[in-house]
């Protein structure tokens, strides 16, 4: 009828964004109406970080310009290096989160089941899962860039157009990680298939133990060719500056820009620009049939988990696992308890995404530990030899906070709306509770524990110096998981069910913030104490005592307020 206005046609993608932004502001406004203390300790964190990074990186980089020659080219070298690694790690976040959010989603099945195009919903579901995977990424370069920028005194456009070429770069790891979930996910029950990933894996570990070596450096040649010598140390990294990489494309129109040569700065834009449109069209026009055939792959298969076929028998389902043949012979390991674990332990082995990411964060962490061997004959100083465990036990120690942080803290979460059923039981929650964390804490004390003793055995420590790491470790590694678990029954999130999202919540962020200061913390009190800066006796035994008591605080009294937490909840 005229002068009756027709509605306007919203595109479903378009609402899907709108609702889920809208959803996430409001839920961000509630939290800070909540806690007003922890919001403004967290965001003093965030801020503290970036002001520390930027100062970090800024005098570390003017202190590098004042070399000639030599400072330019570390610096581009370590910008190629940087981007080359930040885009693998990018892929494999992009790769766990994607086949998390497009197959072990409860929005997305829902979605599934509405007239909504397959297409529609991998596109929102592919920008989720981008930005989940992202947001760290450009949190930590965004100081580095900034103080990059100021060194080498670039001009104002330098800034737009980075944000420009890193808005394009996240785009296709994203895709390239999406694509190889739908492979992973499609072609998962297939024995050739595991073979593959099996074999892939043992390759990728030799390679990486046994090729990434050092090259020593001749005295002669450090005193008269510095450039020389600094491109035969950094040697192992000549394939960043492959020029079919788009880590590449991204340095170097960075660096061609700061530098004033425009056109070839345009050039490597223009290179990034196209594939990112190629490859992204491709994905928002073709995947979503192929992503819907992979979903109902998945979804038929049963329990859809990762097994080896050709390490698997039939088994009569009555029997007993291996799994519980091997609790059972546990002594003083109640049934319930036991059941318990088990149940744990089953659910961690059937979703790949979750252990697939603790092999990825400490086995780069352990290739790294393997290769000290290579370089160990250089250190000749106990000041050096003692500097580099130091270094390794805060490595391991931030690599546990990730992982505690990652798993840990949504395992009470992930129970759901089935939380009610679980408190009803003889057990009760607090034995549960307590199960997971001594579960966990016994779990990851098996690897960083056996990482950290590795590391010293390397350095030809003596023996008391290797029990003193190995205690330090111990006490951090039940402090950090007492942390997580605490905090996870204090700030639970039942309504979602992936453990991404749950992680990326208000209580997820404090754990991380928490364990990072509580490391920061510990590290400097152990120097304090083992780094033989203070040769009266007191103050030793003042930083152990201190580091002792910190660690019981930070292990505890989360613990203690979620035990309070969870009597109430059962009343």
């Amino acid at each position: 009828m005229p002068g009756r206005s027709t509605p306007t046609k919203i595109s479903p993608l378009l609402l899907l964004l709108r609702v889920n932004a809208v959803h996430s502001w409001r839920k961000l406004l509630s939290v800070r109406r909540q806690s007003r203390l922890l919001t403004g300790i967290i965001s003093f964190f965030v801020i503290g970080y970036l002001v520390l990074a930027f100062a970090l990186f800024f005098y570390g980089m003017k202190f590098i310009a004042k070399f000639p020659g030599l400072g330019a080219a570390l610096t581009e070298r370590l910008l190629y290096t940087l981007f080359a690694f930040l885009f693998a790690l990018l892929l494999l976040s992009n790769l766990v989160i994607a086949y998390t959010n497009l197959f072990r989603n409860r929005e997305t099945a829902f979605l599934l089941s509405l007239p909504v195009s397959t297409q529609t919903i991998f596109n929102w579901k592919f920008i989720e899962s981008t930005i989940l995977a992202s947001w760290a990424f450009l949190f930590l370069i965004a100081p580095l860039l900034l103080a990059f920028g100021l060194v080498r005194d670039v001009p104002w456009h330098f800034y737009p157009l980075t944000v420009l070429l890193i808005g394009l770069f996240i785009i296709l790891p994203g895709v390239f990680g999406s694509a190889l979930a739908i492979g992973i996910g499609r072609h998962l029950d297939r024995k050739s298939f595991q073979l593959v990933l099996v074999v892939f894996a043992v390759v990728l570990l030799a390679f990486v133990a046994f090729w990434w070596k050092t090259n020593p450096v001749d005295d002669d040649l450090l005193d008269k060719r510095t450039l020389e010598a600094l491109d035969r140390l950094l040697a192992k990294t000549r394939f960043t500056m492959f020029p079919f990489l788009p880590s590449y494309w991204l340095s170097s129109s960075l660096l061609q820009w700061a530098e004033g040569i425009t056109g070839n700065a345009l050039f490597f834009a223009g290179v990034l620009l196209s594939h990112t449109l190629f490859f992204g069209s491709i994905a928002f026009t073709r995947f979503g049939n192929i992503f819907y055939d992979t979903a109902s792959a998945v979804q038929s298969r049963a329990g859809g988990a990762f097994k080896l076929k050709f390490f698997r028998k039939e088994t009569n389902s009555r029997s007993p696992g291996w799994l519980e043949k091997i609790a059972e012979k546990i002594p003083l390991l109640q049934p319930d308890t036991r059941a318990i674990a088990v149940k744990d332990l089953r659910m961690f082995w059937r979703d790949t995404t979750q252990w697939g990411q603790s092999v990825m964060f400490f086995g780069l962490l352990g290739a790294y530990i393997i290769n000290l061997r290579n370089f160990t004959h250089q250190l000749t100083s106990p000041f050096w030899i003692h500097a580099v465990a130091f270094l390794n036990l805060g490595a391991c120690a931030f690599n546990l906070a990730s992982v505690t942080t990652r798993f840990v803290f949504p395992q009470f979460s992930l129970e759901g709306r089935r939380l009610w059923i679980v408190g009803m039981s003889p057990m009760g929650l607090p034995r549960i509770v307590m199960t997971k964390y001594w579960l966990a804490s016994t779990l990851s004390l098996v690897v960083t524990l056996g990482l950290v003793t590795l590391s010293c055995w390397l350095l030809k420590m003596p023996w008391d110096d290797v029990a003193f790491f190995g205690a330090v470790i111990t006490v951090m590694t039940f402090a950090l998981n007492g942390l997580a678990t605490g905090l996870g029954v204090l700030f639970p999130n039942v309504k979602e069910t992936n453990p991404n999202k749950i992680v990326s919540g208000f209580g997820g962020t404090l754990c991380f913030v928490l364990s990072s200061v509580y490391i920061i913390a510990s590290l400097a009190l152990l120097v304090l104490a083992g780094g033989g800066y203070h040769s009266h006796s007191d103050w030793v035994v003042v930083s152990l005592v201190a580091f002792l008591l910190q660690s019981a605080l930070i292990g505890w009294l989360p613990m203690k307020l979620a035990m309070k937490q969870l009597k109430n909840f059962e009343a």
